[in-house]
């Protein structure tokens, strides 16, 4: 296997684009990112995509992407793990660079999700979940996180203050973000005071329905220099792990254990720990999802993701900075790109791009997305070589 580089990496402003369709979204970031990494070719892409069907009505992306670039008869490949969909695509792009099957790969993810409504967009997302035991109950996914914060909250002690800091830390971020759909600041008090969706969780709790894409350029790392200039950006580690798609299958439901499982393999593979990370992005597409998440990959002890936000330590400037982007809270969620769009933070901040939210001497970095409750997980890590 070969060590593999990131070169290149594109994304669009995300929020409602009425005036953009599903293949230009996609089209734009793509391009960037081939742009940034300074080829012009790709001999293979993926494109992260949940629910192009359901949302826009259209299926077969792998082809007419690879078209709408203008690279066809380039292998295209849609891939979908519901919101993991993105980071998904990223392992496999990867894994055809390391095997040696391809020197320059796109990864990429995208999701248009405003040209619905509300109903369909809950229905298009509850198909993450369990068909047949889950939603033929009426459930939706801040009712299956409601039920995870409330036996956090049970076991631990974890408060309707803890979540609401999550959210705020993640929104003072996400405003130093021109990419963020929501870059504006909130408070725990407003997050705590917003209307109730299931409880625990308020509105500012839940992340939102979002149009988006991102992009990244994958080659060998030995081949860097024929191709950019840029800071080389290693993979050091790329899992992936799965869990029972309905919660009352878990042994418990207060902890992802795909997450926990994915990141042993990363740490292993990359032969570091939680404490050599410079920082991390996670997925926090509620803010109790955060506070799991930073358990199962050992930068809390289990118990105190709650205290994390609330204490500064994953702020910005605390000893373990998470989702300095502002997350999927603040910067969007288009189920398909978020795992793409994690990469282009960490390669940003890596190469010391990031501007107001730059994360000093970053050297190790760890993207960590999943999809539904977790039913999937992928970590990867990534290090700054120069």
């Amino acid at each position: 296997m070969r060590d593999v580089a990131v070169i290149g990496v594109g994304m669009n402003k995300w929020g409602e684009l009425w005036n953009d369709s599903h293949r230009t979204i996609w089209t734009d970031a793509a391009l960037k990112a081939i742009e940034d990494a300074g080829v012009d070719r790709v001999d293979s892409m993926y494109v992260g995509c949940m629910s192009g069907g359901l949302f826009v009505g259209q299926e077969h992306l792998g082809a007419m992407l690879a078209d709408q670039l203008g690279m066809g008869p380039i292998p295209g490949t849609r891939v979908e793990s519901a919101c993991a969909s993105g980071g998904l695509a990223f392992r496999l792009a990867y894994m055809e660079v390391a095997s040696g099957m391809s020197d320059i790969v796109l990864a990429s993810g995208v999701e248009k999700m405003t040209d619905v409504d509300g109903a369909a967009a809950t229905y298009a997302l509850s198909t993450a979940a369990d068909q047949e035991y889950e939603c033929f109950h009426g459930i939706t996914f801040p009712g299956l996180y409601a039920m995870m914060a409330r036996v956090h909250m049970s076991r631990y002690g974890t408060t309707q203050k803890q979540l609401a800091e999550v959210a705020a830390k993640n929104h003072a971020n996400g405003s130093l973000n021109p990419n963020a759909q929501f870059p504006m600041k909130v408070t725990a008090e407003q997050v705590m005071n917003s209307p109730a969706v299931a409880d625990p969780l308020r509105l500012l709790d839940c992340s939102p329905i979002t149009d988006g894409a991102a992009a990244a350029i994958l080659v060998p790392l030995d081949k860097v220099k024929e191709f950019t200039k840029n800071t080389p950006v290693r993979i050091a580690a790329s899992a992936h792990a799965t869990d029972t798609m309905a919660l009352h299958d878990r042994g418990d439901i207060a902890a992802i254990e795909s997450t926990a499982r994915a990141a042993e393999k990363a740490y292993a593979q990359a032969g570091i720990g939680p404490k050599d990370l410079s920082f991390c992005e996670v997925h926090d597409c509620f803010t109790i999802s955060e506070i799991m998440a930073i358990e199962a990959l050992g930068l809390v002890e289990k118990g105190q993701g709650g205290a994390a936000a609330e204490s500064g330590l994953t702020a910005l400037s605390g000893k373990m900075p998470v989702n300095p982007s502002g997350g999927l809270k603040s910067k969007g969620h288009p189920v398909g790109a978020t795992g793409v769009a994690q990469v282009y933070e960490i390669v940003n901040q890596l190469r010391g791009n990031s501007d107001k939210r730059q994360i000093k001497d970053a050297h190790w970095a760890l993207a960590q997305n999943m999809g539904g409750t977790g039913a999937s997980s992928l970590v990867h890590i990534f290090e700054r070589l120069s």
